[in-house]
């Protein structure tokens, strides 16, 4: 991996503030109903991340939230853009069920092409990107929240090829949990989140990617957003701050230590908007 090549492109980014933010329900391992949620820290903590983004040159669109959808805070599941064209979510859950048209609307304002889904998929939770690897290349996560029909879907709404690459842990029950996209061409992730072939494609792919632990996907590392320099991930994730660091990026901490009471970290939160 040649670090000379790490510059930063802005990025424009959805995100929704955590105005009805609770964990109410328990649909991955990380949430507890047990322990309430601090609404005041969770929307500061939003904030900051916003506020992080934006100081990076980065542009964060707004989307309004929805009282009683309290995971609308993670932006990042209710579709997948690529180069203008708009994949819309289908969750798995019903408790989430209407986030996916409060996405289409704001992608229908905006004057975007948008496919509505057949298939149960979490949008970005599930899909990567990486504009710059074979023309365009599509990484596309299954096994625990999107059926691995909708990659095909996928493949004939974006127009680009899409590696389909089952999890088997249900820690890590989204894509995002266990690889993230560190720039046009690189990722980094945690092999034991995917089956042994899916680790054999990952190695094909990207013979020199970071290469992440259970502990760092376990800290939320690898749920992180990356402009091709800066990499924001959660305060937990140090050891995988200092991976990045190695690599050539940096690292740029901020606490959502609220927000992970969901089960997402800065990832999910930040919808990546690609016109």
């Amino acid at each position: 991996m040649n670090h000379t090549q790490r510059q930063p492109r802005n990025r424009t980014y959805l995100m929704c503030p955590p105005q009805h933010f609770t964990v109410e329900y328990a649909i991955n391992p990380w949430m507890d109903t047990t322990v309430p949620v601090d609404a005041a820290l969770a929307l500061k903590q939003w904030e900051m991340l916003r506020d992080t983004l934006g100081d990076l040159g980065h542009r964060v669109h707004l989307l309004d939230p929805v009282a009683g959808l309290p995971d609308m805070v993670y932006a990042a599941n209710g579709a997948f853009s690529v180069d203008g064209v708009v994949y819309g979510a289908r969750f798995r859950f019903p408790q989430r069920g209407a986030e996916a048209d409060a996405h289409r609307e704001f992608y229908a304002g905006q004057g975007w092409t948008f496919a509505g889904p057949v298939h149960v998929n979490e949008g970005e939770g599930d899909f990567a990107y990486l504009p710059g690897a074979y023309g365009g290349l599509v990484l596309a996560g299954y096994g625990f929240r999107t059926d691995p029909a909708a990659h095909a879907e996928a493949q004939e709404v974006i127009g680009r090829p899409v590696v389909s690459l089952r999890l088997v842990d249900p820690a890590f029950y989204h894509l995002d949990t266990a690889l993230a996209v560190l720039d046009d061409r690189h990722v980094t992730y945690y092999p034991g989140a995917f089956s042994p072939a899916s680790q054999r494609v990952l190695a094909q792919l990207f013979p020199d990617a970071v290469l992440a632990d259970r502990a760092d996907a376990e800290a939320f590392g690898l749920n992180l957003v990356s402009d091709g320099r800066h990499v924001v991930l959660n305060t937990e994730a140090t050891a995988m701050g200092d991976k990045v660091r190695a690599a050539g990026y940096q690292p740029v901490h901020v606490d959502l230590s609220e927000l992970k009471r969901g089960g997402g970290s800065v990832k999910c939160v930040v919808a990546e908007l690609r016109q």
